[in-house]
């Protein structure tokens, strides 16, 4: 049974080449800001490029946070792709400035410390054993384009709860490339841009709704 997956139109750039990859990976895609439909769908994703108070300010205006929170609690599953996984985390530092996130998990956003900024190309990850997002992909390598990371991973989870499992990468330092939490999914990558390993990743995620 094909899985309908909505896309969060929000006004962010890269928006139609992830519903492209989505409907490739055999998705049934739609790009709404519909609260219903996006509450709904089987799978809903947020993608995002740029600055993360920028954002955030788009969100806020289509109610991203609310419709978030009812999906999860829902265990309806979410997938965050680049600032969409960054917008995760409680807080973005950039340019001095902090700006408050949706808080589904804690911790800061914050700049890598690398010598060259942008992070741009083509860059190995290292998922946890058990992975369902990086199956049969483990040693691939994805498709990064970003100079913040979160760097930390501070939510302590406790059984009976199932651990997430975090896949890392580098460029300067150690940062998260991936999580997997429960329906809450997010890569700091661009699975759309990212070739057959980003589209892979994508049927896996489906898979999984």
């Amino acid at each position: 049974m094909t899985k309908k997956v909505t896309v969060l139109d929000y006004g962010s750039g890269n928006i139609h080449s992830a519903v492209r990859a989505l409907a490739e990976a055999g998705a049934e895609v739609s790009l709404t800001a519909d609260p219903k439909h996006l509450i709904e769908s089987d799978g809903m994703v947020i993608p995002g490029v740029g600055a993360y108070a920028a954002v955030m300010r788009k969100l806020a205006g289509v109610s991203a946070a609310s419709i978030v929170d009812k999906r999860l609690a829902a265990s309806r599953p979410v997938l965050g792709i680049c600032v969409g996984m960054q917008v995760m985390f409680s807080s973005g530092l950039e340019h001095g400035e902090e700006t408050p996130g949706l808080g589904q998990w804690p911790g800061e956003v914050s700049k890598l410390k690398a010598e060259t900024l942008p992070h741009i190309g083509w860059t190995a990850v290292e998922p946890d054993a058990g992975s369902e997002l990086f199956k049969g992909i483990e040693g691939e390598r994805f498709y990064f384009v970003h100079s913040y990371a979160a760097k930390k991973w501070e939510l302590d989870v406790q059984a009976p709860f199932i651990p997430p499992k975090l896949t890392w990468a580098e460029h300067g330092e150690r940062f998260l490339a991936a999580i997997e939490n429960g329906p809450l999914s997010a890569t700091q990558f661009h699975p759309e841009k990212s070739g057959q390993a980003g589209l892979q990743l994508l049927r896996n995620w489906t898979k999984t709704l």
